[in-house]
C-alpha cells in the first residue's frame, strides 16, 4: 500500500508538459458541426499563423468525391476569442495568446447533394510541426451543378510537404478559444492592421494542479495511518480487560473445592 501511494505521489509530482502545438486551426467558416443552408463559394480555415505555401486542402461531399477547386490566402481576421499556444523558453513552457486568424480560403466548385461534407487540411508550422485535421459540417442547401469542363481533383499533398512533416508530431486540430458565430459562415470580425500575438504572464503554473492533488492524497494517507493505531489499541485494551475476568472466575471455583474437601472427610 505504501509503495503504491509513493508511486502515485511521484507520478503526480512530475508536471505534464502542455501541448505545444503551433499554427493550429483557430476557427473555420463554417464551423465544424454546424448546418449550412446556402451554397458557399469558399470555405475559410483560420490558423494561428499563415499556412505553408504548399499546404494541401480538400473538400469531399457525401458520396466521397472531392468538390474543392484550389485555395488561396485570405485577409487576416481578429478572433472572437484568443487562442493559446505554448512555447518552450529556457526549458519552461510559456503560454502565448493569439488574437488573429490567418485564413486559407478553399474554393468549392459545386454542391452536388445534401449531406455531410468534410474539409481536410495538411500543412507545416513555422517550427516544423505538422498541422492536420478536418472540419465537418452538414449541407442542407440547394444542389448546384459543376462548372463546364470541371472534373474532381485527384492530387495529393506535395512531396516536399510530406518530406517536411515526415516523422514530426501532428499539431492538435482542435479549436482552442474559438466561438461559434450566429450566421452560417462563422467568419470572425475584422482585425485591425498589425494585430499580432501577445504573451500572457498571468495564470496558474502547470505544476500547481498536480501539486494540489499530491497534498490531498498525502492528507488522506496521513489520516488513515493515524486511525489504524487507534483501532489496534482499542482491540488490545479489550482483550486485556477480558483476561482478568476469566482468571477471577477460576479463582472463585478454587475456594469452593477446598471447602468441600473437609466436609467429605468429616463424613468418613
Amino acid at each position: 500500500m505504501a509503495a503504491l501511494v509513493a508511486a502515485l505521489a511521484v507520478s503526480l509530482l512530475l508536471p505534464a508538459a502542455p501541448a505545444s502545438a503551433h499554427g493550429q486551426l483557430a476557427t473555420s467558416a463554417p464551423l465544424t458541426g454546424t448546418v449550412v443552408r446556402e451554397p458557399l463559394t469558399q470555405l475559410g480555415l483560420y490558423f494561428t499563423e499563415k499556412p505553408a505555401s504548399n499546404a494541401h486542402f480538400t473538400v469531399t461531399g457525401p458520396s466521397g468525391s472531392r468538390v474543392d477547386s484550389g485555395w488561396s490566402y485570405g485577409e487576416p481576421k481578429r478572433l472572437d476569442k484568443p487562442v493559446q499556444e505554448y512555447f518552450m523558453v529556457n526549458g519552461v513552457f510559456e503560454p502565448r495568446l493569439y488574437h488573429t486568424g490567418f485564413p486559407a480560403m478553399v474554393s468549392v466548385a459545386h454542391w452536388p447533394a445534401k449531406g455531410r461534407y468534410t474539409a481536410s487540411y495538411l500543412s507545416v508550422a513555422s517550427d516544423g510541426e505538422a498541422v492536420r485535421g478536418t472540419v465537418t459540417f452538414d449541407y442542407q442547401g440547394a444542389s448546384t451543378a459543376a462548372p463546364a469542363g470541371w472534373t474532381p481533383p485527384t492530387d495529393g499533398p506535395a512531396p516536399a510537404l510530406l518530406a517536411l512533416i515526415e516523422g514530426t508530431p501532428s499539431a492538435s486540430p482542435g479549436v482552442a478559444g474559438a466561438s461559434a458565430d450566429a450566421g452560417t459562415t462563422g467568419v470572425p470580425a475584422s482585425a485591425p492592421a498589425g494585430a499580432t500575438e501577445e504573451t500572457r504572464g498571468g495564470g496558474w503554473p502547470p505544476w500547481l494542479v498536480p501539486a494540489l492533488i499530491v497534498v490531498v492524497v498525502a492528507a488522506v494517507v496521513l489520516v488513515a495511518a493515524r486511525r489504524q493505531p487507534a483501532a489496534r489499541g482499542t482491540a488490545t485494551s479489550t482483550r486485556r480487560t477480558a483476561g482478568p475476568a476469566r482468571r477471577s472466575g477460576t479463582g472463585a471455583r478454587k475456594p469452593g473445592n477446598r471447602a468441600g474437601g473437609p466436609a467429605r472427610r468429616g463424613r468418613r
